[in-house]
């Protein structure tokens, strides 16, 4: 079966190496991993090293509060972060963290699994979230290297829990322990008769908290403002929540609305523009001129997450495609949040569903209702927000404790 997966693995390979020549975020994939095993011999120090693999942006955030629990601890850590993806390469800068040395990870293959770990000869490895690359996993058992899944979310519908998928279950037995999100992935994992795991939560209440803890005034966002209301974010939007906020916009007349797209291309903004009479950019903005605009949007990387100090409420982007972008950076700065209705993947969203301080939406109505709603109860709201996010932080912690 190894043979199999390996072979499904060269030909994901051969897929993307095709696609290269059509697909940008293909090639950055490909040409990024180039001279990937000649930089590490240059760059990394194998003294004290820790690896954590990530599989984008997301996972990486959940592995910083982890990386400084770590760096606390053992403060001559050298850490080491790979990526699968191109967008989290291109991005993790943007991030207060503390890696010494970031990469892209060589294909899972049996050979290069065996030269990767050679090279930078970890003491101990985490993949974050549903991160399992089962070539590295077996050499890494092979060479007595402790593996720790972190933030860890299983559902029922995986290979793991199949009738034939006993290669990949063989794969988790590998684990040394796994730190897992909520209590129905302890008993997926109990179920295939796995008994170490431990309930942590998400290490992404850390990092929020750390977010909040260091973020700074923006003298653009202050002046779009002019006044010390607060504004509603659409945060990571997609197409469709930008027009289901367009539908009801005419209700709003005296609210300001900042725009955070998931896609900044020059494309996608031209499209909100159309949408919103007379929106401005914050590229565009200045300090010091006043803008009679209610609508602001942000077409660059990197300001949403301090954005939303300024905000009352969110409308979070991705939860009508299933990919349901970060709710818990703006409730971590007591913002009640609004989404779509694929959100199944995402354990949070059922959490502050159940709490109170989330709010599911199919259709424009429903949105306008949810906004009124958290106008009318926003007191009651943004405590509510703030005392959930307080009260489940402490992850990186408990796992720290727990592998030293």
């Amino acid at each position: 079966m190894r043979l199999l997966y390996s072979f499904g693995i060269h030909c994901y390979f051969v897929l993307i190496w095709i696609m290269q020549f059509f697909n940008p975020k293909a090639k950055k994939w490909i040409t990024g991993r180039k001279n990937v095993f000649n930089d590490l011999k240059k760059s990394i120090d194998t003294t004290n090293l820790y690896w954590f693999h990530c599989a984008s942006l997301g996972e990486f955030d959940q592995g910083i509060p982890v990386m400084n629990a770590l760096k606390k601890r053992d403060p001559a850590a050298f850490i080491l972060v790979t990526f699968f993806s191109p967008s989290g390469m291109e991005h993790y800068h943007k991030r207060r963290h503390c890696a010494n040395y970031v990469c892209y990870l060589p294909i899972d293959t049996p050979k290069n699994a065996k030269k990767f770990l050679s090279i930078t000869q970890p003491k101990k490895i985490f993949f974050i979230k549903y991160e399992f690359w089962f070539n590295y996993i077996f050499e890494a058992k092979k060479s007595e290297i402790p593996l720790y899944s972190i933030s860890c979310i299983l559902r029922p519908d995986q290979l793991f829990f199949k009738k034939y998928g006993s290669f990949f279950r063989e794969g988790l037995s590998y684990f040394t322990y796994f730190f897992v999100q909520n209590n129905e992935t302890k008993l997926l994992l109990n179920q295939i008769h796995l008994t170490n795991a431990l309930i942590t939560g998400d290490t992404r209440f850390d990092k929020v908290i750390d977010n909040k803890n260091n973020s700074s005034e923006d003298s653009i966002i202050e002046n779009f403002l002019s006044t010390s209301k607060k504004a509603i974010i659409l945060g990571s939007s997609w197409a469709w929540e930008e027009e289901l906020l367009k539908e009801i916009i005419h209700q709003l007349p005296n609210e300001k609305i900042i725009i955070a797209p998931h896609d900044v291309s020059e494309k996608h903004i031209n499209a909100i523009e159309s949408l919103f009479d007379n929106a401005i950019r914050y590229s565009n903005m200045s300090k010091e001129i006043q803008y009679s605009s209610n609508v602001l949007i942000i077409d660059c990387i990197g300001k949403l997450s301090n954005a939303y100090r300024y905000g009352k409420m969110a409308f979070i982007g991705g939860g009508s495609t299933g990919k349901l972008h970060n709710i818990l950076e703006p409730a971590v700065f007591g913002l009640p949040v609004i989404f779509g209705p694929k959100h199944s993947k995402f354990p949070e969203a059922k959490q502050f569903l159940d709490v109170g301080i989330g709010y599911e939406i199919s259709n424009s109505n429903e949105l306008s209702g949810s906004i009124n709603f958290i106008d009318n109860n926003l007191n009651t709201l943004t405590l509510k927000c703030a005392t959930f996010i307080e009260s489940s932080t402490g992850a990186s912690e408990k796992i720290i404790e727990n592998i030293f």
